[in-house]
């Protein structure tokens, strides 16, 4: 007993060594994340089964999130989400300013590819310009932020269409990995490498994308700018509550797509 004890004691203080923050903080936000699927609430056993703690620890934080209102537990002993979570709710809704999030982003991808970077939005069957920031060359992109392309053309487009569903080879390809490219689509001289943003369940953003003029996007400059694109968005979605498990490396070679050497 005494030894599987103490193997228990370094198994758990193991996971605690692995995670960032304070572990007991940890397991009270495990256990608030599983109520991600709940509706009608979760009873200790559910709890358990989602979260893999154990029975006493579960009721111990469930007291103290109780306490500050993030849960309430009913009559048959289920607990279900408080108040708490809700005002919190209301509070980001509020103070939310995309741009916050957007531009420092856009700024090191900026940095990192000397090219130009920006964040287009879908409305209707167009695309809009929301952000976009350039590095200091001779040779820019001429679109402007508020600008509005046909969802049809250049990567950024492509994203949109790929990850709202719409159907086709083309946009499977998309989907499968996880950023598109253009050359001379939007405008002849340039191309784009871009890849979707995503935000609380997985609900689509906009798109990142990294424009670079043609005479300068080769096989080399998009084995270098693929890294930074899908880090951009990686960054973005995991800000935004999303999961950016699509954004991790190694990347997929997308089908269809012949880049100069």
């Amino acid at each position: 007993m005494k030894h599987s004890q103490a193997k228990s004691s370094k198994t758990s203080d193991a996971t605690a060594e692995a995670e960032p923050g304070v572990a007991a903080v940890n397991r009270a936000l495990t256990i608030l994340q599983a109520f991600e699927q709940s509706i009608d609430g979760m009873t200790l056993t559910e709890l358990m089964n989602a979260t893999g703690l154990y029975h006493s620890t579960i009721l111990r934080l469930c007291e103290s999130l109780e306490h500050f209102g993030y849960l309430k537990r009913l009559a048959d002993g289920r607990y279900m989400l408080g108040p708490t979570p809700f005002f919190l709710g209301m509070l980001y809704q509020e103070s939310f300013r995309l741009q916050e999030y957007v531009l420092p982003v856009l700024r090191e991808l900026v940095r990192q590819t000397e090219e130009t970077a920006a964040l287009y939005v879908r409305e209707g069957d167009e695309r809009v310009c929301l952000h976009r920031l350039h590095h200091v060359r001779s040779v820019r992109m001429n679109l402007r932020e508020g600008e509005r392309v046909p969802l049809d053309r250049g990567a950024a487009g492509k994203v949109l269409l790929a990850f709202s569903g719409q159907p086709g080879e083309n946009f499977n390809r998309i989907r499968t990995a996880g950023y598109a490219v253009s050359l001379g689509e939007r405008d002849f001289e340039t191309g784009a490498i871009a890849c979707p943003v995503f935000s609380v369940r997985q609900q689509l953003v906009g798109s990142v994308s990294l424009g670079i003029p043609l005479f300068r996007f080769n096989k080399k400059a998009f084995d270098t700018c693929l890294p930074f694109v899908m880090e951009a968005g990686r960054k973005l979605t995991a800000d935004l509550g999303g999961n950016p498990a699509i954004f991790s490396p190694p990347f997929e070679k997308l089908a269809g797509v012949r880049i100069p050497t």
